[in-house]
């Protein structure tokens, strides 16, 4: 490798309000965010009529929104997927993760009433009409990526940055660490694979048998880890310059980034105080 990265057993990464050191390839999982799911009509019965997927849902989340909204029993929504006939990138082998566009979504069109197929196509068709046009394939093209590769990392920025300010940052980081044959040793990818979401990784996450598992896995995961909206896209394929390997943040408003293992140290160290005299105060 052209850079020694630090032994595994001192190396512990975080995602926002963790501490993130990041290698390459990996993703990370993003938390859901508390918004409403629908917004509601003024009449008596106060039936839904938009259903608001936020940005960074992971695809899952997006199933139980859609069973809610439309008041169909749990699970609908992915059975339907065979009978949506999705348009997806051949890349993405049948599975929407990162296709399924953040935004608001109309219950009825033209008098009809929306179904989970219905749904499920106008996100991905959204998903295509945002991603696919000159800047962002362009840009794709320009970092040697094709589209999908761009998407699969702005998931990993969305999960990960702690603002929108920091995307650009946190899209270096990752770039960095590809070129430097690192792995991304992200946590929120091993979130990704154990289905949750947890500021907690253990040394047994990290071992754990999974593409998903950038600690043990090199270069990016099959799939994104969630839907990003289009700003982490946008720093998927225009990353900040600068030479940063890690980052962490120490506390709300404070993400340190740097290319100094023995700095990052002393960051996370700051971050695991912090950390401790939450809890006391708690």
């Amino acid at each position: 490798m052209p850079m020694n990265t630090p032994p595994r057993s001192t190396i512990r990464l975080t995602r926002r309000g963790r501490l993130v050191l990041i290698a390459t390839g990996a993703v990370v999982a993003a938390t859901a965010v508390a918004v409403p799911l629908l917004s509601l009509d003024s009449d008596a019965e106060k039936k839904p009529t938009t259903l608001v997927i936020p940005e960074g849902w992971r695809a899952g989340q997006v199933y139980d929104a859609v069973d809610k909204a439309l008041a169909l029993p749990v699970g609908t929504a992915k059975k339907s997927l065979p009978k949506a006939n999705l348009k997806l990138p051949n890349d993405a082998e049948g599975n929407p993760e990162g296709y399924l566009f953040p935004a608001t979504y109309p219950l009825e069109r033209n008098g009809k009433k929306a179904t989970p197929e219905s749904l499920l196509s106008f996100m991905v068709n959204t998903a295509n009409q945002k991603f696919n046009g000159a800047p962002i394939a362009a840009g794709a093209q320009r970092n040697a990526m094709n589209v999908y590769q761009a998407v699969t990392i702005a998931s990993i920025i969305q999960a990960e940055a702690a603002t929108k300010a920091d995307m650009g940052k946190v899209a270096r980081v990752v770039f960095n660490r590809l070129e430097r044959g690192m792995p991304l040793q992200m946590d929120s990818t091993l979130n990704y694979a154990l289905n949750r979401s947890t500021l907690k990784t253990t040394s047994a996450d990290t071992r754990i048998d999974s593409p998903y598992n950038s600690y043990q896995r090199m270069g990016l995961p099959p799939t994104p880890i969630d839907n990003p909206g289009v700003e982490a896209v946008r720093a998927a394929i225009s990353p900040t310059p600068g030479d940063w390997l890690y980052f962490v943040t120490v506390k709300p408003g404070d993400t340190r980034f740097t290319a100094n293992y023995e700095e990052h140290q002393r960051n996370v160290a700051e971050f695991n105080r912090n950390q401790q005299s939450a809890k006391k105060s708690g």
